[in-house]
């Protein structure tokens, strides 16, 4: 990163390497080891921004219930207490969760993600106990650590209909309602969006005393998390929603190894779309990027389709930044190949080839045009190295 002049480190920490056993005992070496991350960020001149929860809850709790479990609470509470207070001294850049609406919706509707479970009576009280916990992680945080700077991240897609027709239309409504609003609007003090989702009526039933109040947070940034639009058309097969996505390869456009069409205008779109929220203060694109086979070849990684990626993304950012002053910084999504969820690690992300027999990291010719990108010194640069970094007013 140092050598990339990249000035920003987006990482998470792991509960089950914190807290084995999701409560109780921490463990001494798994702090050690984030103290020892954090401390090499800083040697370096890098500023950690530090993720509390991307997805890996540890299973001791999933037996108890997990997310659908509204103990998950207080077992959340106590697990931000415990990083909160071991980094306070080190770390200013907080963020809660990761895309709760893909944690909850992949892991807990659809059964495609960990922990596998499927349907309504599972994702409906994951998604409220994920919606407080919004809160929770940033009260817990700002008592600790009053002068830090939290906030939480969004999964978002562009939503456009299929055709013209008004089913078409009602169904994309709809999906965008699902994909867009659900964890946001409740966090901003306007409630779940049940005017397009009835079916979300049913939250009602785990609701308690003072949820709806507690649902409201005052973020001081939010990070959005765009890659892609989506295609919607009408289908009476998917029940509530009566929408189905059209994949992007039956749609003859360009896309990703993660079948997800290149659609640099959709990161404009919503960058827009949050910034119309009276209530967002600023928003950061805290994940943005393409997967696509990557070959070494001689020493040399040339990934030009991610090179256009990330450019024709980049201008769109900055188109919205000349009409959004909310808009604060860009992350790319990621420094490294990962493994990544349920495909693996047969999907590469990263800026840095990675290969897994050796562990040696190879910097990609995308990585090779970023940093020149930061650094403006190539002629030919037509963006504002300003947008990559949190700018502080």
């Amino acid at each position: 990163m140092k050598q990339l002049g990249i000035p920003n480190f987006r990482f998470s920490l792991s509960w089950s390497r914190i807290i084995p056993d999701g409560t109780g005992e921490i463990n001494k070496a798994g702090i050690d080891f984030y103290h020892k991350v954090i401390d090499y960020c800083l040697q370096n001149n890098i500023v950690p921004f530090v993720t509390l929860y991307h997805w890996d809850l540890p299973q001791a709790l999933e037996i108890k219930g997990g997310w659908a479990n509204r103990d998950i609470l207080e077992w959340f509470r106590d697990y931000v207490s415990v990083c909160v207070d071991a980094f306070k001294h080190k770390v200013k850049y907080w963020m809660v969760l990761n895309e709760p609406m893909v944690f909850t919706g992949a892991g807990y509707f659809l059964g495609v993600h960990a922990p596998g479970r499927k349907g309504f009576k599972n994702f409906i009280p994951a998604m409220h106990h994920a919606v407080l916990c919004q809160a929770i992680g940033y009260n817990t945080i700002k008592d600790i650590a009053p002068k830090a700077t939290v906030g939480t991240t969004f999964s978002c897609s562009f939503i456009t209909p299929h055709t013209l027709s008004e089913k078409d239309m009602l169904a994309a409504k709809r999906v965008d309602a699902l994909l867009n609003r659900l964890f946001i609007e409740p966090s901003l003090g306007l409630g779940y969006p049940e005017d397009v989702l009835p079916f979300l009526k049913k939250v009602r039933k785990y609701f308690v005393e003072g949820d709806e109040e507690l649902m409201k947070v005052p973020f001081d940034f939010i990070g959005i998390q765009n890659y892609t639009r989506e295609v919607v058309g009408h289908n009476i097969f998917m029940p509530h929603i009566n929408a189905r996505i059209i994949p992007a390869d039956k749609r003859r456009v360009f896309y990703t190894s993660m079948d997800w069409e290149v659609y640099p205008e959709a990161i404009f779109q919503m960058i827009l779309r949050y910034h119309n929220y009276d209530e967002v203060k600023k928003i950061i694109i805290t994940e943005n990027g393409a997967s696509f086979p990557d070959v070494v070849i001689d020493g040399t990684v040339k990934d030009d389709n991610r090179t256009h990626f990330i450019k024709s993304y980049l201008e769109q950012v900055l188109r919205a930044k000349k009409t959004c002053p909310k808009l604060a910084g860009y992350f790319v999504w990621s420094l490294t190949d990962n493994f990544e969820w349920s495909e693996g690690l047969k999907q590469r992300f990263g800026l840095i080839h990675i290969d897994y027999a050796t562990q040696k990291r190879t910097i990609k010719d995308s990585g090779k045009w970023y940093s020149a990108f930061l650094s403006d010194s190539r002629p030919d640069l037509i963006m504002s190295k300003q947008i990559n970094s949190l700018k502080e007013n």
